[in-house]
Order: C-alpha cells, then sequence, then structure tokens
C-alpha cells in the first residue's frame, strides 16, 4: 500500500512562509484525489487544499490566495506553499490521497505560527 510522509513544518512567526512537502512511497495509480487537511486538538480535522486526477484545485476559506497547492514528479510529491501564515494557522496538517475508493493519510506535521 502508498505511504505518505508530510515534512516541512515547523514554528515560525505571523507573516511568514512555510512549504509542506509530501512524499508518496510509489507511483500512484487510479488517483481520485490528493490533498491536505488539518487538525488543531480537540476539532475536526479540515479540508486545506486538494487537487484531483484533472488538475483541479480547491481550497478551503481560509486558505484562498494564501496558499497554494501543487504536484511534482506525478503525483510522487505534493506540495503547500503557506505564506503570511496567521496563529490560527497552527496546527497538525495531514496530506491525504483518494484513490480505489480508499483514503490513505499520512503521519501529519506540526505547523505552529507565533504572534
Amino acid at each position: 500500500q502508498v505511504q505518505l510522509a508530510e515534512s516541512g513544518g515547523g514554528l515560525v512567526q505571523a507573516g511568514d512562509s512555510l512549504r509542506l512537502s509530501c512524499a508518496a512511497s510509489q507511483n500512484i495509480f487510479s488517483l481520485i484525489a490528493m490533498g491536505w487537511y488539518r487538525q488543531v486538538s480537540g476539532k475536526q480535522r479540515e479540508l486545506v487544499a486538494y487537487i484531483n486526477s484533472g488538475d483541479n484545485t480547491g481550497y478551503g476559506d481560509f486558505a484562498r490566495g494564501r496558499f497554494t497547492i501543487s504536484r511534482e514528479d506525478g503525483w510522487r510529491t505534493l506540495s503547500l506553499q503557506m505564506n503570511n501564515l496567521k496563529p490560527e494557522d497552527t496546527a497538525v496538517y495531514y496530506c491525504y490521497l483518494s484513490v480505489g475508493g480508499r483514503v490513505i493519510w499520512g503521519q501529519g506535521t506540526q505547523v505552529t505560527v507565533s504572534s
């Protein structure tokens, strides 16, 4: 089964940028979509951004205009460029893959934005 590994999280100040990456362990076939969710402790996961097999993208309202999702090397690497970060962006960011009726998750990467 494909495994996903996120990287790029860290501690930044408000207004800074971060680039998250998600590496897939193998080539992906019959992909439906890949994307990012985030979760604050005690709250539900919320959609950050996705890109589907037609290369259409979508964003959560809070991400639109600040975050950009992209893919490289086919679907082996998924990136999330986050600009003008705010303290409320602090969360664990999870990469996901929707394929063959399943959803596969990465282990998550912590993003902390200080004011």
